[in-house]
């Protein structure tokens, strides 16, 4: 039986050219029954459409991510919505948010292009997909004032952050960091969220859980993320996989 739902995934990513509609066929067959493949910026806007059209089981979220913002035209909005409206497979507006972890960003603008992707989000009634790192309390100032609906993703934050989020109504997602075992701040902060706003996501290709870490991840890799994940709640991986399909077809309206 299908039972995993991957929140998360960039399938468009390059490191996938090589073996892509194999590795998709092959996982897809197995126990794989969702995957969300997740948009960092313009140009990744016709690679997800051609994927969702082409897998019956693959979903997509257009947008732009904060290490874009700069490199993003002023009529960015304009051409996300069309190409939203235009595909009901595109369930969220994301990745969006917050990134100060590198020199150079420049922080007015990721803002900018942050509000304006919630406000579009808000007037398409979509959830949204938020990536958000060092940059905590600026993220969380815009959404208590915004108030999407939506899913911290990859999160890394502590775990009273993690219930100012629960607070504000999202989701929080976990990657296959929480395997890891210096990730006792992630897995504290799992330990705080309610069972029924939790998702599980890959982040692929990128944070492989053990014992693959290091390795270019896939979907099928979430079934250690479980493992753990059901260790902290000490119930059984059926009862994860189970929630968090049930929360991930919620969160993106999938019947």
């Amino acid at each position: 039986m299908n039972k995993i739902f991957d929140s998360h995934a960039h399938y468009n990513d390059h490191s996938f050219d090589g073996d892509r509609d194999e590795l998709l066929e092959k996982i897809l067959k197995t126990n794989v029954k969702y995957i969300v493949n997740i948009g960092a910026g313009m140009n990744d806007v016709e690679e997800i459409l051609d994927l969702i059209k082409k897998y019956d089981n693959i979903y997509g979220a257009l947008g732009v991510h904060p290490e874009n913002a700069d490199i993003t035209d002023d009529n960015f909005i304009n051409v996300l919505e069309k190409n939203i409206l235009s595909e009901p497979k595109i369930r969220a507006v994301g990745e969006i948010g917050l990134d100060y972890h590198y020199d150079g960003y420049n922080k007015d603008n990721q803002k900018k292009i942050f509000k304006a992707q919630l406000e579009l989000a808000d007037r398409l009634h979509l959830p949204v997909i938020i990536h958000s790192r060092d940059a905590c309390e600026e993220t969380l100032e815009i959404l208590r004032e915004y108030k999407p609906i939506g899913v911290m993703h990859c999160f890394s934050y502590s775990a009273e952050v993690a219930e100012e989020i629960i607070k504000l109504g999202m989701y929080i997602s976990f990657t296959g960091v929480i395997t890891f075992k210096n990730a006792k701040k992630a897995r504290k902060a799992l330990e705080r969220v309610p069972l029924d706003r939790l998702m599980l996501e890959t982040d692929c290709p990128y944070m492989a859980p053990e014992p693959f870490r290091g390795q270019r991840c896939n979907s099928s890799m979430i079934e250690k993320t479980a493992a753990k994940a059901a260790e902290v709640y000490d119930i059984s991986i059926d009862e994860i996989l189970d929630i968090t399909m049930k929360n991930a077809k919620r969160f993106y309206n999938i019947a």
